[in-house]
């Protein structure tokens, strides 16, 4: 368990960092969030695409992976919502809290600090899923608009014109002149970071309460989730890097970016936000007993 502090501890440090400041320090969280999602996250998506050695075999079969996770995760919060017979509101909300993880600001240095550089291409590529299932299928799954206003929100949002971008320049061997994608490589490497310092701020502003439904919820989310990860990897028969992040991603708390989208389109915001501080706390303790598995 030593060896695997190295992966943990960094990203927790950063975390409480941001705790600190968000105690003391005026702050605004929401500057923050809008430099990581217009700036720095795309920077990230470009470099890593543009960089990467990933094949497209690889990355399809890791894209294959997350979507039939993800699909029988959302089979399952949604058996377990009828045969308990949760309210509408509170249903959406724990789909929301179960569905969703925080790949980015938690799954990307985590990966990075225990798989390497390998490691975090191949949870840039899971991240970029997650992505489009949270913001093209979000909106849809939580209140029932349909597709349509799913892709609007994703075309007003710079991660998928990040991807293209990136797959672009790879594609075409772009070569930037007077190394400017030196300059693209510091602003994404700025991203995990900010994002860790922003996920602490958040940590600091949200009132923490456990009560056994939230409980569950993070159970559900650090646990359950990537065991069935694993299962649908061993199904595909995943090479052991893709296999190992697909699970550590499946393995990550629940996503800020969840509770936007209860707030916008409905749903226990309350829930959701004690999801988020609950599954993220206990991924400190659930987050090393994962990898320790893992890189067995």
């Amino acid at each position: 368990m030593t060896s695997l502090l190295p992966a943990v501890l960094p990203v927790a440090l950063i975390i409480f960092i941001g705790f600190i400041a968000g105690r003391t320090l005026p702050l605004q969280g929401s500057t923050l969030s809008l430099l990581s999602v217009f700036i720095l996250s795309p920077a990230l998506v470009i470099d890593s695409l543009y960089r990467t050695e990933l094949s497209v075999q690889n990355s399809t079969k890791l894209l294959i992976g997350f979507a039939l996770t993800s699909l029988l995760i959302y089979g399952a919060v949604w058996l377990i919502s009828k045969i308990t017979r949760l309210s509408s509101s509170l249903s959406t909300a724990l789909t929301a809290t179960v569905l969703f993880p925080n790949t980015g600001n938690m799954g990307l240095p985590v990966a990075t600090f225990a798989l390497g550089a390998a490691g975090l291409e191949r949870a840039i590529v899971y991240m970029i899923g997650s992505g489009i299932l949270m913001f093209c299928l979000g909106p849809a799954i939580i209140q029932g608009k349909g597709i349509i206003e799913g892709l609007k929100l994703t075309l007003r949002l710079p991660l998928l014109w990040a991807v293209l971008c990136g797959l672009g320049l790879r594609f075409f061997s772009v070569k930037f002149p007077f190394e400017l994608d030196t300059g693209i490589q510091k602003l994404g490497s700025a991203d995990i970071p900010i994002a860790l310092i922003l996920l602490g701020m958040q940590l600091a502003a949200t009132r923490f309460r456990l009560g056994i439904k939230e409980f569950l919820a993070a159970i559900a989310r650090l646990l359950i989730a990537p065991l069935i990860a694993y299962m649908v990897g061993n199904f595909l028969h995943l090479e052991q890097l893709s296999l190992q992040v697909l699970v550590l991603q499946s393995a990550m708390p629940t996503a800020v970016s969840s509770l936007v989208l209860v707030s916008e389109f409905g749903g226990d915001k309350d829930f959701v936000a004690r999801g988020i501080v609950t599954s993220t706390l206990m991924s400190f303790i659930t987050l090393p007993l994962v990898l320790s598995l893992l890189l067995k």
